[in-house]
């Protein structure tokens, strides 16, 4: 059986990156600070400034019970423009998703690192857990860039009156949410593009042979047995070395 553990350094670099990747995203969705809203009227919201996340919107204002205000965000709230459900689905796809990938990811770094007698399998393995984190990546990234979009337009939120947030803020930035969402989904696709091309993966594949007499990861292999080669040896004479010692 063949030693593969020193082929795959950059793939367990991967893993770990994709688990990082992972635990960023979820920060990233439970994160409310997607748009930064700058307002004019600082009556309510004396901070001047509110974030608005895909889950809820929150302020501080001194001018009300509680300091920090903050009213959901639902799916099915019609006020709500379409990148804000959008990226509540997709989200939560990007994190269960890439859940499984690691845990795809980590089968395949078991079968490279510990000697698993049945390595016909690892082709399919590796591609599963690089596809999974390319879908991951992209799952994140697609409502990030949109939500960046509508804050680099300015767009408005027609906000019922109970968020006490007018229609179209002075201004918009754009959160720290986005720019470590970002970050994540560039880290998830570097381990997809990992996986999918760990090369031994496509070399195990690349020629099949009945098991016992050809090693998928390094071509041929002629397996012979000591009593074949006794025989080419010999071809079919007595072998000396059992011969007796004469007698003088």
């Amino acid at each position: 059986m063949n030693y593969l553990a020193h082929t795959a350094h950059l793939q367990f670099l991967g893993l770990v990156a994709g688990i990082l990747a992972w635990i960023l995203i979820m920060v990233t969705t439970g994160l409310n600070e997607w748009r930064l809203w700058h307002v004019a009227d600082m009556s309510v919201i004396t901070s001047g400034v509110a974030w608005v996340g895909i889950w809820k919107a929150c302020f501080f204002s001194q001018a009300l019970p509680r300091m920090e205000n903050c009213e959901s965000i639902g799916i099915s709230d019609t006020f709500a423009p379409t990148e804000i459900p959008v990226a509540q689905v997709m989200m939560v796809l990007a994190v269960i998703c890439g859940l499984a990938g690691n845990i795809i990811a980590a089968v395949a770094m078991r079968m490279v690192y510990f000697s698993v007698e049945d390595r016909r399998s690892i082709r399919l393995v590796f591609v599963l857990a690089g596809t999974l984190y390319v879908l991951t990546g992209t799952f994140c990234l697609v409502p990030l860039v949109w939500n960046m979009s509508s804050v680099l337009k300015n767009s408005t939120i027609d906000f019922p009156p109970e968020f006490h947030l007018p229609a179209a803020p002075v201004r918009q930035q754009v959160g720290s949410a986005i720019g470590v969402g970002i970050f994540a989904s560039i880290l998830m696709l570097f381990s997809g593009l990992v996986f999918l091309s760990y090369r031994y993966a496509w070399a195990a594949l690349s020629v099949e042979a009945p098991r016992g007499t050809r090693d998928p990861l390094q071509g041929d292999t002629t397996l012979t047995t000591n009593f074949e080669l006794r025989k080419g040896d010999n071809q079919g004479r007595d072998n000396p070395a059992f011969h007796t010692e004469e007698v003088s």
